[in-house]
């Protein structure tokens, strides 16, 4: 009878550490979705011939309310702001003047931002460039024009032309969210071009990342696509990483060092994160199943 209440009550105490260390290994799985941080709307397009390109990023915008449009023209090259730009911005709707255009407007640090208040109620306003000159040299006017939502208006976006290796998709998460302009999606692209292509150490990282990732991503995506629960595990698979990238938001990366060193942080951090917990788990479940 003892030997029998002593196997009962160790087979409870094994019932429950094992409902423990799975609660625990939820909770693991779970606090990555409370530290992902709300990132401002964000888009990135080249002018017509591909000299510039033109970055604007905004919180949500409601009608009738001043917003400032954070404005940063980029070096399609080296991916960093690019200094003296001469400008003109116009913002409409269906036709309608909205703001601007301003007159010619010269910018020495490559970076403005200009306080619009989109009056015409919700819907699709569009924002447009006319770049007229670059380091105090004239230019043939290139324009850049993006469509901006405002209220609760959804932009329709073409899902029917996958990203590819040639415009720098990252396939795999978009397939998971559905759309290039995701929030998620915008983070690994700000983060890419305005954080990783700032140093030598991150082209060559980039360059060495992308032979490797588009070998393998396009066959993700397209199962992504036609197994929505596969894509749904994926989307959960990505949240950890996404979650100790948004940390590279935070801090200021302005050498090679730094960025070598908050890089193998993060993927240290990674690694724990996808392989150190879950092995240290199950090695403790093992242990108490065997004892």
């Amino acid at each position: 009878m003892t030997i029998f209440s002593f196997g009962k009550q160790r087979t409870t105490f094994i019932s429950d550490f094992q409902s423990q260390i799975m609660k625990f290994l939820l909770a693991v799985l779970l606090i990555p979705l409370l530290l992902i941080p709300a990132f401002a709307e964000s888009q990135t397009l080249p002018t017509e011939k591909g000299t510039l390109d033109v970055n604007i990023s905004y919180d949500d915008i409601q009608p009738n309310i001043q917003t400032k449009i954070n404005i940063d023209f980029l070096n399609p090259q080296t991916k960093k702001t690019q200094e003296h730009i001469d400008y003109t911005v116009t913002v409409t709707k269906d036709g309608q003047q909205v703001f601007g255009p301003i007159p010619l407007t010269h910018t020495s640090i490559g970076t403005v931002k200009i306080p619009i208040e989109f009056n015409q109620g919700e819907g699709v306003y569009k924002m447009e460039f006319e770049i007229e000159g670059i380091l105090f040299q004239p230019l043939p006017t290139e324009v850049v024009s993006f469509d901006i939502a405002v209220g609760d208006t959804q932009l329709t976006i073409n899902d029917d032309v996958p990203p590819t290796e040639e415009n720098g998709g990252c396939l795999i998460a978009t397939a998971a969210y559905g759309s290039e302009m995701a929030p998620q999606i915008q983070q690994l692209r700000e983060l890419r071009d305005n954080t990783v292509l700032s140093t030598q150490s991150g082209i060559a990282f980039m360059s060495g990342f992308n032979q490797f990732y588009y070998s393998f991503s396009p066959g993700v995506a397209d199962l992504e696509r036609e197994n929505p629960i596969f894509k749904e595990m994926v989307k959960v698979g990505l949240t950890p990483m996404l979650s100790s990238l948004s940390l590279l938001n935070h801090v200021d990366i302005d050498s090679e060092q730094e960025m070598l060193g908050y890089g193998v942080s993060i993927v240290l951090l990674n690694i724990g994160m996808y392989l150190g917990i879950p092995a240290f788990g199950i090695l403790k479940l093992y242990q108490f199943r065997k004892n």
